[in-house]
């Protein structure tokens, strides 16, 4: 039934959409479908005016039972209660203005229309002194009751009023389902309104509601909607702090007085915050703002419980020079409090200027190094501003930075600076230094001798910058002679240090090694690229070549043939004899011309390589050879045919070269062989040879191979020196 309409709702779209598209009239359904798209905005700007006209309706019913109960006491007061139905009416209506989409604002003015209900109840039955039965006791009973439901809705439905799961509408629907429960139990209890019950129904809906804020924080899944959460939590906790502050002055120093009014007051924080998070441009996040509420609150309440512990510990309600003593030292606990980290950081800075005499302690250099690390510096840059910090952390007289080389370290950096130096290393010497770990003169002495050249009596800390066991460097660190030598805390620093060195140098040694990959496939792409454009030329140049040894050979026979054919014709009756003979000569001209032709496919592609194989082909081909040439192709099989084919002509073209190049008398060898899943092939000839250079490497026969071997990822060598002829050798990797 479902996937029926489903489907004829899809259908009725398309034939919508069909008609809109064409130029006929408008139909009906047209016309329906116009209005369907103008409708959205009407029924926002309705809801909105319906939202409303509750929330006008509710501050009404509010005033007008304020002002009915004038003489008598409503709550934590009639004006604030009215002002609290103003308020939530107010925002209720500021949000429906804004997103009239989202259920939040009829939540909203829904809880002001109750909070209306229960205000005129209230004073209804405070005026009227209702017996027990009254309706009116019933309705305060219920107003009441809901209020606890309404707030845990709100909260399970932040930020746009949506139960989206069904987890949330169930826990909804049971807090509703309990408030007729509590408004049944404060209904028995009348004609007065038990405070506790309501209480504990508001701490319950306050835990559940903030469990299901709390997920939803983490679930949030645009920035605004974590905006708008933002927002609320920094009303509540503002709340929660003015609250504390309130109860914590009043058993103080007996102010305020009115306590439940200063705390119900300070709910207004929570309408204004929805109001605010339904606006694009004020729902901005407040992160720093809420972190800084959360730890203000937190440091109000710890020093209300103090003072209040310590007016516990009194035994007795404290005098009135008592209170104003609290009084002043809870503001001056509060006051020292909020300075102590600026406080703290300014003395921490002062006490470390007399202790080491410098600006820092001696590890701040770890931090220093580490912000560092995230700037992208240079790596020489890197190291000397380490130098320096080095040199002026721990009160040094000269920092150095030593580096690894070839053949052992060199002197990166120093300060002050001593120009370069190098200290040899073998393989040994470099194992025992990266195994060394922080060490001091005496160390240095037996395997760094290199680096007291000069000293007497040093004061001296080495130690080695190593990654995974490797040595990368070393850092050598020194004080003036005679000064205080370095202690276990110096020590700690330097080994933290040098393993945060490891790894920057490990890093920079990864990159080196990355940007040369990237470089050599930067590389094999331009080759692959400029291959196969000699590729495409070759082939349109073998096309061309083609054509012209057709024209200028076989078809220049078969003409002369067609001609002959044709005189034969013509004698044929008058000096048979004569034509006989002409016969004869077309014979043997139309075998020349096939053999032409057979040669010809013969150089486009030999039929004795696609029917035998290797060997067999560059024998025959070594038959054709200027020079006098040998084929050695011991148990060589058969191969792919472009495999067969790339090395055959590699091994003509080398062929070819050495007819050109090699001189009279010279012999060739040409050997076949595979090779750790290679096909290796080679031609060595015993010409003049000569002398390798970049041109001769680059020359047209040499591409030419390079270009047909690198195709299947091979590579083409030659080796030549004058007086010991040539060796042109090429691998092929042959695929599983």
């Amino acid at each position: 039934m479902t996937s029926g309409t489903a489907g004829a709702d899809e259908g009725l779209k398309t034939v919508a959409s069909t008609k809109i598209d064409s130029a006929e009239p408008a139909s009906p359904l047209e016309i329906t479908s116009l209005r369907g798209s103008v409708r959205e905005p009407r029924r926002g700007s309705r809801r909105a005016a319906g939202v409303a006209a509750v929330g006008v309706a509710a501050s009404g019913v509010a005033i007008a039972g304020a002002a009915a109960a004038s003489h008598v006491a409503v709550g934590p007061g009639r004006v604030l209660v009215c002002v609290l139905v103003i308020g939530w009416s107010a925002a209720a209506t500021f949000v429906a203005v804004l997103r009239p989409k989202e259920l939040l604002s009829w939540i909203m003015v829904f809880g002001a229309a109750v909070g209306a209900v229960a205000v005129i109840a209230a004073g209804e039955a405070a005026r009227a002194h209702p017996r027990a039965g009254d309706a009116r006791t019933a309705i305060l009973a219920v107003a009441v009751g809901l209020l606890p439901a309404i707030g845990l809705h709100l909260a399970l439905g932040l930020p746009r009023g949506t139960l989206d799961r069904r987890a949330r509408r169930v826990i909804t629907i049971v807090g509703y389902a309990g408030a007729v429960a509590l408004a049944a139990s404060l209904d028995a209890r009348r004609p007065g309104v038990a405070v506790v019950p309501v209480i504990i129904a508001g701490g319950v809906a306050a835990l559940i509601g903030l469990a299901g804020y709390v997920r939803r924080c983490r679930g949030a899944a645009t920035q605004q909607e974590r905006a708008r959460l933002q927002w609320v939590a920094w009303a509540v906790v503002v709340a929660g702090a003015i609250s504390i502050v309130a109860v914590a002055l009043d058993m103080l120093v007996s102010w305020p007085q009115a306590v439940a009014a200063v705390a119900v007051s300070s709910t207004l924080l929570i309408p204004l915050s929805l109001a605010v998070g339904a606006s694009d441009q004020l729902a901005v996040r407040i992160d720093r703002l809420l972190v800084h509420s959360i730890t203000l609150t937190g440091l109000v309440g710890l020093v209300g419980a103090s003072y209040l512990a310590i007016v516990f510990g009194l035994g007795h309600a404290p005098s009135a020079s008592e209170k104003n003593l609290l009084g002043l030292s809870m503001l001056a606990a509060a006051v020292a409090a909020l300075l102590w980290v600026p406080a703290r950081e300014r003395l921490t800075d002062l006490a470390t200027r007399r202790v080491y005499g410098e600006g820092h302690a001696p590890d701040e250099v770890l931090r220093t190094f580490g912000s560092r690390l995230t700037r992208a510096l240079p790596l020489d840059e890197l190291l000397l501003q380490l130098a320096e910090s080095l040199k002026a952390t721990m009160n040094l007289e000269v920092a150095e930075v030593w580096t690894r080389a070839a053949q052992g370290i060199d002197r990166a950096v120093s300060v002050p600076d001593r120009g370069p130096a190098t200290i040899p290393l073998a393989p040994e010497e470099e194992t025992v230094v990266a195994h060394a770990g922080v060490s001091g003169p005496a160390w240095a002495q037996v395997w760094l001798p290199a680096i007291l050249v000069g000293l007497e009596e040093p004061v001296l800390r080495t130690a080695p910058v190593t990654n995974s066991g490797e040595l990368l460097g070393l850092i050598v660190v020194r004080r003036a002679q005679g000064a205080l030598p370095f202690n276990d805390a110096d020590d700690l620093a330097l080994t933290e240090l040098a393993r945060q060195v490891g790894l920057a140098l490990h890093n920079v040694k990864l990159d080196s090694a990355l940007q040369e990959s990237l470089d050599a496939v930067r590389r094999q792409a331009n080759e692959l690229r400029a291959s196969r454009a000699r590729i495409v030329e070759a082939t349109d140049t073998e096309r061309r070549r083609i054509e012209r040894d057709l024209h200028d050979g076989a078809q220049q026979h078969l003409v002369a043939l067609a001609v002959g054919v044709r005189l034969v014709r013509q004698i044929a009756d008058t000096d048979p004899e004569q034509a006989k003979t002409m016969l004869d000569q077309i014979g043997l001209d139309l075998q020349e011309a096939v053999q032409e032709l057979r040669n010809l496919a013969h150089g486009i592609y030999p039929p004795l390589l696609m029917d035998r194989g290797l060997p067999d082909a560059l024998r025959a081909a070594a038959g054709r050879a200027a020079l006098l040439t040998s084929v050695e192709a011991e148990h060589i099989g058969r191969y792919p045919q472009q495999v067969e084919a790339a090395v055959y002509f590699c091994c003509l073209e080398a062929l070819q070269n050495a007819g050109k190049h090699a001189g009279p008398g010279a012999e060739a060898t040409v050997t076949l062989r595979e090779v750790e899943g290679a096909l290796v092939f080679e031609v060595a000839d015993t010409g003049a040879g000569f002398a390798l250079d970049r041109g001769t490497r680059q020359g047209h026969g040499f591409v030419n191979m390079s270009d047909r071997v690198g195709a299947f990822g091979g590579s083409v060598s030659v080796d030549s020196a004058p007086g010991k002829g040539t060796r042109i050798a090429g691998r092929i990797p042959l695929s599983d």
